[in-house]
């Protein structure tokens, strides 16, 4: 019903698309089962008065309607999609804010930065200096650019009456631009599953007007506490049913190292082992980098042991498009995929052109 009746322009506009390419296939759908219907009927045995021909073998009329109604429904869903590909990439930037109203010039977005967790959800607001667990905020008619990553394993970050679900990847960053127009409290959750805890994975979303916001950040302030790496790495533990967390303040660069998978003290950066490799490599001496490259972001090194999730979200294999980093434990992470930014600092030589 959400999905149906959302309260953000990009849900509004993804609901509206549902309608069409329904409404396109039921004219094709609805005569089929009605004639269907209708000639079991009319052609029954017991119906004497029914015409029957059976030398019967073409009609040209029925041919053009056979074969014109489908090709003209699939050029309209075939155009439909084209445009909204388009129009509804989550990495493009907003350009209204509703139907009725383009996002003015002197609008600045609301950057968040996202982190799925096992099994909750940290969300940095670099802007604010502020970050929180389990629960989001956003002025209404703000225009929001959601980062995205996640420290193991796959998520789906999904607000059904914000936008679209965009998937969470370790190692990775995704992105997603969305607006909320309307003020309330909507459910937030991972949509992927990822394990034992996957099913408590939930956050509220609060749409709030300006002055609410920035009463909301205040609190956050108020009540928050520091998050560090010693604090992020005691976070980062595989846990359930968390409650909502705050944090007054957050080191700047931690985001970065999260995404870039060398929070851990002693890792090497994603982005650095990406420099050595197009800058030629390391050569023998960069054998001890391996080391520094394995990654055990589930903590079983510790003695905690969280139930894996299904092979497809272990990043085991590689996927259709994906490439891995050398040198790199390939049991979770270490794949770019087009699109995807690792979200550092462009290297001098680009890597497939992703950053």
């Amino acid at each position: 019903m959400v999905v149906m009746a959302p309260s953000g322009d990009i849900a509004m506009q993804q609901r509206d698309l549902i309608v069409i390419s329904t409404v396109l296939m039921l004219l094709i759908i609805v005569p089929v089962i009605f004639l269907t219907l209708f000639f079991a009927w009319r052609y029954r045995r017991s119906n004497t008065a029914a015409t029957y021909d059976p030398e019967w073998h073409h009609s040209t009329r029925l041919e053009i309607v056979i074969w014109a109604a489908p090709l003209a429904i699939i050029i309209a869903l075939g155009a439909v999609t084209w445009i909204s590909t388009h129009k509804l990439d989550p990495y493009r930037p907003l350009d209204r804010l509703d139907a009725e109203r383009a996002i003015p010039a002197d609008t600045k977005p609301l950057t968040v930065e996202v982190v799925a967790l096992d099994w909750k959800w940290l969300f940095f607001y670099p802007e604010l200096g502020i970050a929180t667990v389990n629960e989001l905020a956003a002025p209404v008619d703000m225009p929001i650019n959601f980062k995205i990553t996640a420290s193991s394993v796959m998520n789906s970050f999904y607000i059904p009456a914000l936008a679209g679900q965009i998937y969470a990847m370790p190692g990775m960053e995704t992105k997603l631009h969305a607006v909320i127009n309307k003020e309330g409290e909507y459910e937030g959750f991972s949509a992927n599953y990822s394990g034992a805890g996957f099913s408590h994975m939930r956050f509220k979303f609060h749409g709030l007007p300006r002055e609410g916001f920035d009463a909301w950040v205040a609190q956050v302030k108020q009540q928050g506490t520091m998050l560090n790496r010693d604090a992020y790495l005691k976070l980062e533990k595989p846990s359930e049913k968390e409650p909502v967390r705050y944090y007054a303040g957050a080191d700047a660069d931690l985001y970065g190292a999260i995404l870039n998978m060398c929070a851990k003290p002693g890792k090497m950066c994603m982005n650095e082992m990406m420099h050595i490799d197009m800058t030629g490599g390391g050569g023998k001496e960069s054998a001890e980098n391996r080391e520094k490259l394995q990654y055990d972001n589930r903590h079983a090194d510790q003695g905690i042991v969280a139930p894996a999730a299904t092979d497809g979200n272990s990043m085991q294999h590689d996927m259709p498009g994906m490439q891995s980093t050398p040198g790199m434990d390939m049991q979770h992470e270490g794949h770019s995929m087009p699109g995807m930014s690792n979200g550092a600092d462009p290297a001098p030589a680009q890597l497939n052109n992703n950053n």
